[in-house]
């Protein structure tokens, strides 16, 4: 039996930077994992069963469709009972089901004695979703195209966040049918170069540097169908937070904050919604 954990992440940046031939949207992100995650537990069995807490449904379980497409294309005959079991908000933009999913494929790789390096398993976890690449490749990475380029950076400085959800869920699909994009080349250029800037003030723990830099192109459309998440980065400041951000599509919030205590001191104040404060996570030393 094997138990893994599915780290959630955050986005501090995200721009979206042309719309491509086949639907999906190029992006450049910068992804880092918190210490928020899901648990799967798998063991040998007869057949394919996925079992959720709370209940997915089964054409929308993500761990139930890793572990199909792994059985696919290794011909391996034999199966797997995965328990799930959600501490990530679902539809949040905190990435739950990606990361369950390219968990369900590390595991399932070992469970089965498949031995797949993380390159042939990051290519089986595009076909899964967008965001699942990046969760080989924690805990921080710099994401493009529309998911699948991934490079792996180092931050060093874990800070401690305030996850705030209000009670809406963002469909992903539908954010980015708001977006209005330039192909522009030079815009291109301009973008990349604000993300290493982004990735400097990060480090150096400038915050007033980097609320100008700051970009979530995800988040105007998605503020103005939902109010409260505007309303939420402006409580989360108010409580202490030195810089606010939606975190990928929404609907959650994360606040920064200097220490622990004045994190766990701002839940107080924003305890009408789920809340939940962690750190984001770097390399062990």
């Amino acid at each position: 039996m094997l138990t893994l954990s599915a780290p959630a992440k955050i986005n501090w940046f995200l721009q979206v930077l042309r719309k491509r031939d086949d639907g999906y949207h190029d992006i450049i992100s910068l992804m880092q994992y918190v210490t928020l995650s899901d648990t799967l537990t798998m063991e040998h069995s007869d057949e394919i069963e996925v079992i959720t807490e709370p209940n997915i449904p089964q054409e929308e379980n993500l761990v139930h469709k890793a572990a199909l497409l792994m059985r696919e294309r290794s011909g391996i005959k034999s199966g797997a009972r995965i328990t799930l079991k959600k501490e990530i908000p679902i539809s949040a933009g905190l990435g739950g089901g990606s990361s369950d999913a390219a968990t369900s494929l590390i595991g399932l790789s070992r469970l089965w004695n498949l031995d797949l390096t993380r390159r042939e398993l990051s290519e089986l976890g595009g076909a899964l979703g967008s965001d699942v690449p990046f969760f080989f490749h924690g805990p921080a990475a710099v994401v493009k195209g529309r998911g699948e380029i991934v490079f792996p950076v180092r931050l060093q400085a874990a800070y401690p966040l305030v996850l705030v959800k209000p009670p809406v869920a963002v469909s992903t699909a539908w954010a980015y049918t708001q977006m209005t994009v330039s192909p522009d080349a030079k815009v291109l250029t301009k973008k990349h170069n604000n993300i290493k800037l982004f990735r400097q003030a990060l480090e150096n723990g400038d915050f007033s540097w980097l609320s100008s830099l700051n970009r979530n192109d995800l988040e105007p459309p998605v503020v103005k169908r939902y109010p409260i998440i505007y309303e939420i980065k402006q409580k989360l400041m108010l409580n202490g937070a030195v810089f606010s951000a939606m975190s990928g599509s929404g609907s959650t919030v994360f606040g920064v904050f200097r220490t622990d205590e004045e994190a766990n001191r701002a839940v107080e104040g924003l305890s009408a919604h789920w809340c939940k404060v962690v750190k984001t996570v770097i390399p062990h030393s």
